[in-house]
């Protein structure tokens, strides 16, 4: 039994591990992604198309991955659209976080009239489908780096903005944060120093959530053609091309798809991993 517990609680601990190794080694392969690409993700060679991967009859090995039924090399692209989901996930989340964080603390804390708009607000905004409202916001924008950040911004913030309010309000309500107000600290320092430390793992834990989510829009978004020119390699694009040719080669459908599976995966569990590590009463 013993042992079982021990084994348990590393649990948390390894998800931690995994989860950060592999976003780590995505964000150096995307760093280095000019030295790393064997080929330029652009350059389209017919003669060269649809080659297997390495490890399979007729494969060159000059192409390790592959290549797509315009002879561009799978691995590079690969590389290079990491960049774009990595530059979305930190982008996107990091702004989503302020913004919503930033309205649901004053919701939690300050109540009243703020509360009343932001929550009217916030229950307005989740009442639309949010990826037809994605996809409304790329029509209007036109399409783009800029334009896939604002959306996802314009359609997420809700959700950091109702899990703060809901723990800012639970904070507010501890024997701190009395003790502060009856030593004479302004609300906005009791917020800030008082309420904000206490509530950053919940923030931690979802902004890790977010930049995953953020993956997965950008990739629906160049799915469908509405992200960044449609010659760019992005995850999404790739898959979709991979869609209309899996029997005849399936690995450019399955290898992009694989390494969106574990970015998204990643970043949940990262997350949780997170939460538990710094919350006092989950560890």
């Amino acid at each position: 039994m013993r042992d079982a517990r021990g084994d348990i609680r590393q649990l948390p601990g390894l998800r931690l591990w995994l989860s950060g190794g592999w976003l780590l080694l995505l964000v150096l392969a995307a760093i280095f992604a000019p030295m790393l690409s064997p080929h330029d993700p652009l350059e389209q060679d017919l003669f060269a198309a649809r080659l297997p991967p390495f490890w399979e009859q007729g494969a060159d090995p000059a192409y390790l991955l592959g290549t797509d039924s315009l002879g561009r090399d799978l691995l590079s692209r690969m590389l290079y659209g990491a960049r774009l989901a990595l530059t979305v996930a930190l982008v996107a989340g990091t702004l989503t976080c302020l913004v919503g964080a930033t309205l649901g603390l004053i919701a939690g804390y300050y109540r009243g009239w703020a509360d009343l708009v932001i929550s009217r607000l916030v229950d307005i905004w989740m009442a639309f489908p949010p990826v037809l409202f994605a996809i409304l916001l790329i029509a209007v924008l036109g399409t783009g780096l800029t334009s896939i950040i604002i959306a996802i911004v314009v359609i997420d913030w809700t959700r950091f903005s109702r899990v703060v309010r809901a723990e800012a309000m639970s904070q507010g309500a501890m024997d701190y944060v009395a003790s502060a107000q009856v030593a004479g600290r302004s609300r906005l320092g009791i917020a800030l120093a008082e309420i904000l430390p206490n509530v950053l793992p919940t923030i931690v834990a979802l902004l890790t959530l977010e930049m995953g989510i953020a993956v997965i829009v950008e990739a629906i978004l160049s799915f469908v053609n509405l992200s960044i020119s449609t010659d760019e390699p992005t995850w999404g694009g790739m898959i979709a091309e991979g869609r209309t040719s899996i029997y005849q080669a399936w690995w450019v459908l399955v290898f992009p798809l694989f390494a969106l599976f574990l970015t998204v995966l990643s970043f949940s569990q990262l997350g949780e991993g997170l939460k538990e590590y710094f919350d006092p009463v989950l560890r």
